[in-house]
């Protein structure tokens, strides 16, 4: 599974059920110039491969991994920092927040991540990609 994601390539694991996580990987998909990224729900085989070789706890961390062959995964606040280094122009400038602490920075990360299905919605089921943008998701 967890071989599907190319060396060059960075795998991004969101809640495929989340209106506000979907909205996400969508801005992603327009904002990545390069093509840096794949996608995957959390809830896809791929997603539950990563959950399981890196033995994530779901209950702590829900929304969104980074994964790269390289150099493995990130988490919460710091994978959308280094999602968002990887953007377009305004997006890439989020890298500024690389100075507050992490435990801050995750704090902020978990209120949000907590509420979202409250603010923002939940799907029933993982949204299903256009044939144009099938071919960076993974199953």
């Amino acid at each position: 599974m967890i071989e599907q994601v190319p060396k060059n390539k960075q795998l991004i694991l969101f809640d495929g059920v989340c209106n506000l996580c979907n909205s996400s990987v969508t801005k992603v998909i327009k904002n990545d110039p390069n093509q840096h990224f794949l996608f995957a729900p959390l809830q896809s085989k791929v997603g539950q491969a990563i959950i399981a070789k890196y033995n994530i706890n779901t209950e702590q961390t829900d929304s969104i991994i980074l994964y790269s062959a390289d150099s493995g995964i990130k988490t919460k606040s710091s994978a959308a920092l280094h999602v968002a280094k990887k953007m377009a122009f305004p997006y890439n400038m989020a890298i500024v927040f690389f100075i507050v602490p992490p435990f801050i920075r995750n704090w902020v990360y978990d209120y949000v991540a907590k509420h979202r299905y409250k603010w923002y919605g939940k799907k029933e089921s993982c949204m299903i990609p256009t044939p144009e943008l099938k071919a960076r998701f993974l199953d």
